[in-house]
């Protein structure tokens, strides 16, 4: 995994603490109303909201409302006692409704790929389409998983150890991708990963993700070694109508692969989206 490779950040939009009633307060991005549908993204584990998702946030924009957010656990997101994706799926939805969105396309991102899943699952009513990235039904191979997010929380540590102190309000200014990466990181604590790793381990769709009748779209990371490509391949192939695209990148790519990853994701998105009834 090459960090160098870490995409460039430029102009990062600015966000801000949302009270979401009864649950918390998490930082949130939103690209604000538009003509278009609304496009809720769903952050990869160990990572905000805007690590994952700022190299292709302005682009997805043009399509329609883009909305996104730090899990709970991560970054910003709220403090809890517990972590479960089931918090996480009904934190997104109270996001929805404060912000007065009915129904939304959900976008996730590997732990996000399984909030995804697990909106539709919950809140059917709320979930006009589904874009599932580097996804899979089921991270039943815990030891697999932990080993390579260790691996990856090593590597982008050193991002930031040649680049000198973070500025005190850690924000973008004189400061170079790389570093502006490694900050984003280490909003998320170790033990934090470790819960949200330990509740990603315990989820499984096998059994319905065919039932998901709603419009999907799969994006393939094809050199994943957390998630094998076959076992994504084989999800996409669970879900009735759903299109596939493959891009030519590891679990990281998002961030590390940027424009290979938008080859897929782009169109993935523009194929749900013209599917979706509102």
């Amino acid at each position: 995994m090459k960090l160098t490779a870490v995409a460039p950040v430029g102009e990062i939009r600015t966000g801000t603490m949302v009270d979401l009633p009864g649950r918390g307060s998490t930082y949130v991005v939103d690209s604000g109303p538009s003509d278009g549908p609304t496009l809720l993204l769903l952050h990869s584990v160990a990572c905000t909201g805007m690590l994952t998702w700022y190299p292709v946030f302005d682009r997805l924009a043009a399509k329609g409302r883009v909305v996104v957010f730090d899990q709970r656990w991560h970054g910003r997101g709220i403090r809890s006692p517990r972590f479960t994706l089931e918090d996480c799926v009904d934190d997104g939805i109270a996001l929805a409704d404060v912000l007065g969105i009915d129904r939304f396309v959900a976008v996730g991102y590997s732990m996000g790929s399984l909030l995804a899943q697990l909106t539709w699952r919950m809140h059917a009513d709320r979930v006009a389409g589904l874009v599932l990235c580097a996804a899979t039904t089921s991270f039943r191979r815990a030891p697999r998983e932990r080993m390579v997010l260790d691996g990856f929380a090593r590597a982008v540590a050193t991002i930031g150890a040649d680049a000198g102190p973070l500025p005190v309000d850690g924000g973008r200014q004189g400061v170079g991708d790389r570093r502006w990466a490694y900050e984003q990181f280490r909003q998320t604590t170790s033990g934090a990963v470790s819960g949200a790793v330990a509740a990603i381990g315990k989820f499984d769709s096998a059994d319905w993700v065919a039932d998901i009748d709603v419009p999907t779209s799969v994006v393939v990371t094809a050199r994943d070694r957390a998630i094998p490509p076959s076992r994504q391949r084989w999800l996409a192939r669970q879900i009735a109508g759903a299109t596939s695209y493959e891009v030519n990148c590891g679990h990281a790519g998002c961030v590390m692969n940027a424009e290979e990853f938008s080859s897929g994701l782009l169109p993935a998105c523009s194929s749900v989206l013209a599917r979706v009834r509102l």
